[in-house]
């Protein structure tokens, strides 16, 4: 199925990294952008950049997890133009290896942010598009989801989870006429990966990341997982028995 090019889209986590390069990607006359982040300064600049491209575009100052404040704007979004397209991007990061009571608070945090602020952005713009029939909604996940890595078992949690929840929504929202992708990244230039001190195979610019998601949406895939030669180092590694995989793990660089 191939998708027309959306005209009224919600890109939260729009502030930095494949959130604002997914913005600057949709950013063109005749469409409009509602953008947000927690960073006040760096969304401001990503709303002009989309503006100087000849979109509409405005940034809100948004915490995802707050489930009351994401409902609203998604709904005084939607009233004021219908959307077509939700991305929910925002996400953090953060080693959680060492002592468990040390990094409680940092794993309660990169789960409340990168599921819950998920969850908190899909199920009022599945309600929205649901109504009328129509709309695609895009969760990013990532490669991280496809097996436990130690250090960053929070982050791999969060984004295990994400890429299930949304595979199943794409079944259950097909029928009300609404599209669902998962978006599986490998190593993209971001605010999290410029904190890692290891080798990146494959590593990619946000720029380009932004444009293979925004393809995949164009075409409607179920799964967006990139780049390649990572997505099947991960699916293999998924595939592996526990008891193999977790010894491979191991040894593995810690995120910084």
């Amino acid at each position: 199925m191939q998708r027309t090019f959306p005209r009224a889209i919600l890109v939260t986590g729009a502030s930095s990294g494949i959130g604002e390069a997914l913005a600057l990607v949709y950013a063109r006359p005749g469409t409009t952008l509602f953008l947000s982040g927690r960073d006040a300064e760096r969304l401001t600049a990503t709303a002009d950049a989309c503006r100087a491209r000849g979109a509409v575009a405005e940034g809100r100052v948004l915490d995802v997890r707050d489930r009351d404040a994401m409902a609203a704007w998604i709904a005084d979004c939607d009233a004021r133009a219908p959307l077509d397209l939700v991305i929910a991007n925002a996400g953090i990061s953060g080693a959680t290896a060492g002592e468990p009571d040390a990094n409680a608070d940092l794993t309660r945090e990169i789960l409340a942010v990168n599921l819950d602020g998920v969850v908190n952005t899909v199920l009022p713009a599945a309600a929205a598009m649901s109504a009328r029939g129509g709309g695609q909604i895009a969760l990013m996940a990532s490669l991280a989801g496809y097996a436990g890595m130690p250090g960053a078992a929070a982050y791999c949690a969060s984004k295990a989870a994400v890429k299930v929840w949304g595979e199943g929504l794409r079944g259950e929202l097909a029928a009300r006429g609404v599209g669902v992708s998962v978006i599986c990244p490998g190593w993209v230039d971001s605010r999290i990966t410029r904190s890692n001190r290891f080798p990146m195979p494959f590593f990619l610019t946000a720029e380009r990341a932004a444009d293979l998601i925004a393809r995949g949406l164009r075409r409607d895939r179920a799964r967006i997982a990139f780049p390649w030669p990572t997505a099947l180092a991960a699916w293999m590694l998924m595939s592996l028995p526990a008891s193999l995989s977790s010894r491979l793990t191991r040894g593995l660089p810690k995120k910084g």
